[in-house]
């Protein structure tokens, strides 16, 4: 059965959303939702929290972090041990959730687009372009252009 076009679908989520930038943030809410995402990044990551440190340090190249670290950047307990915008991107590059720093924007209404995904957004920036311009010229179609004829020189 072939579904019809103007009939929504309730469980089609879009591969790219729309977002709209929040108008405050709860630095508390988003604090705690930064900790839980950490964690299951840790969880999803075939690394255990030692080695995932280690991991981070070597990217960074500083000399160490410590698990003790990590379980704080965690800890939703802990409101006073934030990561630093460095050692997040060695924690993304260590785990390889790179779905963090979707997370991350998405409550400023960006959206992150990885690799390939870049180029597809900028072919339906195209499309939109060619559409515009098509309907301008559809436009000035529409209306007859009288062209006055000029008569030859006379010698």
């Amino acid at each position: 059965m072939k579904r019809d076009p103007s009939q929504l679908d309730l469980w089609l989520e879009p591969v790219f959303p729309t977002r709209m930038p929040a108008r405050t943030i709860d630095i508390a809410r988003f604090r705690a939702k930064l900790k839980r995402a950490m964690a299951q990044a840790i969880r999803e990551c075939p690394y255990d929290r030692p080695t995932i440190a280690a991991r981070m340090a070597q990217y960074l190249g500083i000399p160490s972090v410590s698990k003790a670290m990590l379980d704080a950047y965690t800890a939703e307990s802990k409101e006073t041990h934030d990561i630093s915008i460095a050692r997040f991107k060695g924690f993304v590059h260590a785990t390889g959730a790179v779905w963090l720093w979707d997370m991350i924007v998405s409550e400023d209404g960006l959206l992150i687009l990885e690799g390939d995904e870049a180029r597809l957004a900028e072919i339906a920036r195209l499309q939109q372009e060619q559409r515009e311009i098509a309907a301008k010229v559809k436009n000035l179609l529409s209306t007859p252009v009288t062209i006055k004829r000029r008569g030859k020189a006379q010698l």
